[in-house]
């Protein structure tokens, strides 16, 4: 059978394995003819304090209308950081367009962790980044970026399985078919809470939390998880399959001391 086109639209790094780089080699290894827009062209992971960016979004425009004059569509369409409102309001209308010709859209609302937005996010995207969600056929947020998205108060603690629900059920509001919670504390339990609509069912998938934590593996979490469910299996299986990847490749590189160069995933593809 022939494998669904993807396109991604994301940030691409010279240095590190985040982004682009770290989901490309998993579309090409398990034979997704993929496509990809960036977002923006960064030096490296923020983290490190210094950094350089080049705003992609004319490129981006102009690559769009090119595209659209030649006819070119997709199956799938895979979105993660974007870096301003003006883009994420051009990738909206492009998804808009795309849905109507059936593509899938899979969106990672790339925008904060710990209560914080990342550097560079204002709320401005925050707000931009709702309407993506609205174009969803599943979202994947961790815990800090659905707080932020429903403006639901952040806590460390995290919330009751009730409330977790209810965070979810605000999320659903936004519009989008499916989503996930990453990241989450569920009365003291780290897990992905998630909503299937096909099921019209809240699931809760628990995980042990390891001592590091890597770059990029949200951006390897929502790689598996797109192929998974392009493969057709049910969002639960795919979200599982996806915690435990990322749970291998945090085992097999504890070892590796700059964690934020990311996990070189190339290395570890008989994982998928």
């Amino acid at each position: 059978m022939e494998k669904k086109k993807i396109l991604l639209i994301c940030d691409m790094a010279g240095h590190s394995k985040v982004g682009m780089s770290a989901m490309l080699p998993i579309f090409s290894y398990l034979g997704y003819p993929t496509f990809n827009l960036p977002t923006a062209l960064v030096s490296n992971t923020f983290n490190y304090g210094q950094f350089s960016l080049l705003d992609t979004t004319d490129y981006m425009r102009q690559t769009l209308d090119v595209w659209n004059s030649l006819g070119f569509t997709c199956d799938a369409i895979c979105t993660g950081y974007l870096y301003s409102e003006e883009q994420a309001q051009l990738v909206a209308d492009y998804c808009r367009t795309a849905t109507h010709q059936g593509t899938q859209i899979f969106v990672d609302p790339v925008m904060g962790d710990g209560g914080h937005l990342y550097n560079g996010i204002s709320t401005n995207q925050v707000a931009a980044m709702r309407h993506m969600i609205g174009l969803a056929d599943i979202c994947y947020p961790n815990f800090t970026e659905a707080c932020m998205l429903t403006e639901t108060p952040y806590s460390a603690e995290g919330y009751s399985w009730n409330d977790t629900k209810e965070l979810l059920t605000r999320l659903l509001a936004l519009d989008c078919q499916s989503a996930l919670i990453t990241s989450c504390k569920v009365e003291g339990q780290t897990a992905v809470a998630g909503y299937n609509q096909n099921s019209k069912e809240f699931f809760l998938l628990p995980y042990d939390e390891l001592p590091d934590q890597f770059h990029g593996t949200g951006d390897i979490f929502a790689a598996v998880l797109t192929t998974q469910m392009l493969a057709g299996q049910a969002l639960e299986a795919a979200t599982q399959k996806a915690m435990d990847t990322i749970s291998e490749l945090i085992r097999r590189n504890l070892h590796q001391k700059d964690k934020l160069e990311g996990i070189a995933i190339e290395n570890h593809l008989d994982l998928l």
